[in-house]
């Protein structure tokens, strides 16, 4: 009964910045990791960052000085801020909650578009 729901997505100028939400709802749960991935169309599936629930966040190196994943402090809700956006950073991002080590739960995703 475990939902994520992403928000904050949309459309962006090439060097802008944009702010991602996931938002879990349903039976509460605490989750040992969350994390944003995202996919573009044609492309497989990546990694872009993780955050344990102490607060340890890991980045792809395309990502590391641009995004920044965070937490509120009731841990229910997971962040991507999103700086000096390209045009390949273009793709449904979705949000995940793990549960333990295998225990995963996914968002629907939402649709960023870095273009002019």
């Amino acid at each position: 009964q475990v939902q994520l729901v992403e928000s904050g997505g949309g459309l962006v100028q090439p060097g802008g910045s944009l702010r991602l939400s996931c938002a879990a709802s349903g039976d509460i749960v605490r989750f040992t990791q969350m994390a944003w991935y995202r996919q573009a169309p044609g492309k497989t599936r990546e990694l872009v960052a993780t955050s344990t629930e102490g607060g340890r966040t890991d980045y792809a190196d395309s990502m590391k000085g641009r995004f920044t994943i965070s937490r509120d402090n009731n841990k229910n809700s997971v962040y991507l801020q999103m700086s000096s956006l390209k045009p390949e950073d273009t793709a449904v991002y979705v949000c995940r909650g793990t549960v333990g080590v295998h225990g995963h739960y996914w968002g629907q995703g939402t649709q960023v578009t870095v273009s002019t």
